[in-house]
């Protein structure tokens, strides 16, 4: 197919160009949005809520005084919501690589302070399958120090290296909980092992995952791998359903299961079921303190219901 992913390069730039343009015109149906409390609705700016292109809301799991970080913040609904989520003692971050999409999220941040009477949200530039790389420092560093020789190479690769150990982007073990709304089957392929390990990395002991995203209930063949639409669009990327909930186990994740699923697919594509799911995965501390931290979310049921404007899907 003319124009498709070949390398994960190519799928990362699909990736970044249609979210850039999902940034400066709404894209409808991309990805599958949800229903959402309307009062917490209130306060996001509109341009904000016409760029959502999640598939669940992760944000109703979290607490009070929580910190959280949310993977592939977008336009920055997700963390709004969690600001609400966690109040004005908790503390929220935003991560994503898209310039535009970042420009959008930092510019109503303001106004979405003025409305709720606190600020508890920033929003930073990395990837998140490499959460300890600040980009926006290595930008800074590479318009003062151009690499145009082997050795000028060999010393931004050392400046990476020290930069990731002395001033990661998110440190190890600072987060309460991990969220991400329609996001990890958008990662490189190559690139999803360390996502998870990445995951792991920076929550807390006891903390835990709330992933939303778009799962398959067979192997997606080679062919639809190759549709950049499809990739980007949240469909071929889709991990397996049962493989995502193993990805998270086999990176040392606990008590993973699932709060939400959709019924009804949201797609089906040559027979291939694609559907929203939204899952927990505890890292594990003490018995005790895993327990007293997080099992207690009762199984959530995807229903029909359209209340803040969405839809369950």
């Amino acid at each position: 197919m003319p124009g498709a992913p070949q390398t994960d390069n190519d799928v990362e730039r699909a990736v970044e160009a249609r979210y850039s343009g999902a940034a400066r015109i709404p894209e409808e149906g991309l990805c599958c949005p949800t229903s959402y409390d309307p009062a917490l609705l209130a306060a996001i700016p509109p341009e904000v809520l016409e760029r959502d292109y999640g598939c669940g809301n992760p944000a109703r799991y979290l607490r009070k005084g929580e910190t959280v970080l949310d993977l592939g913040s977008g336009a920055g609904k997700a963390c709004f919501l969690a600001s609400q989520a966690v109040g004005p003692s908790g503390r929220v971050i935003g991560v994503d690589f898209n310039d535009e999409m970042l420009a959008l999220a930092r510019r109503h941040a303001p106004e979405f302070a003025r409305r709720v009477g606190y600020a508890n949200v920033e929003f930073r530039k990395g990837r998140i399958q490499d959460l300890a790389l600040d980009l926006e420092q290595l930008e800074r560093y590479l318009q003062e120090h151009p690499v145009r020789s082997v050795d000028e190479l060999a010393a931004f690769e050392a400046h990476i290296a020290r930069t990731r150990a002395a001033e990661a982007l998110i440190a190890s073990e600072s987060v309460d909980a991990v969220v991400s709304n329609c996001v990890l089957n958008l990662v490189r392929p190559s690139h999803k092992r360390r996502l998870f390990t990445e995951l792991f990395r920076v929550l807390r002991q006891g903390g835990r995952a709330i992933v939303s995203d778009i799962v398959s209930d067979r192997d997606v063949p080679k062919p639809l791998q190759r549709d950049p639409a499809l990739w980007s669009g949240c469909v071929w990327g889709a991990f397996r359903e049962d493989l995502l909930l193993r990805a998270f186990e086999g990176t040392g994740f606990e008590a993973v299961g699932l709060l939400e699923r959709q019924q009804t697919p949201w797609k089906v594509v040559e027979g291939i079921e694609f559907r929203s799911v939204t899952l927990v995965a505890h890292k594990p501390a003490g018995r005790a303190r895993a327990q007293a931290g997080g099992g207690g979310v009762a199984p959530v049921s995807c229903t029909s219901a359209t209340a803040g404007g969405g839809r369950c899907c």
